[in-house]
């Protein structure tokens, strides 16, 4: 009997990957965190309309700059007045999941 040799193509196999949920990073959605998080309580539906003048507008932040503020009000590196109420939010919220929520903070206008 002869045998067939079967190689699947590194193209195929990264979008089954991806299809499987192999490479959670390109899964998450910012968009989808940032209301499942709750961000959009007290920042706005669209980011730009926090419920407080005083909250920060969010949308077209600089990415880097909004991870790294995320990053130090949930370690208590940033524990001003209105960070305190967010670092009970910031705990359920991982740094992979920051830094995508940020992305999409930066994408909007």
């Amino acid at each position: 009997m002869k045998r067939i040799k079967r190689t699947v193509n590194p193209f195929v196999a990264v979008v089954i990957g991806v299809l499987l949920g192999v490479g959670n990073v390109l899964a998450l959605d910012g968009a989808e965190l940032y209301q499942s998080k709750t961000c959009f309580a007290c920042h706005g539906i669209d980011a730009k309309s926090p419920i407080m003048p005083n909250y920060p507008k969010l949308a077209g932040q600089n990415a880097a700059y909004t991870f790294q503020q995320m990053k130090d009000i949930k370690s208590g590196a940033r524990a001003n007045g209105l960070s305190l109420a967010m670092q009970a939010v910031m705990q359920m919220i991982s740094e992979e999941e920051m830094k995508v929520i940020a992305e999409w903070l930066e994408s909007l206008e």
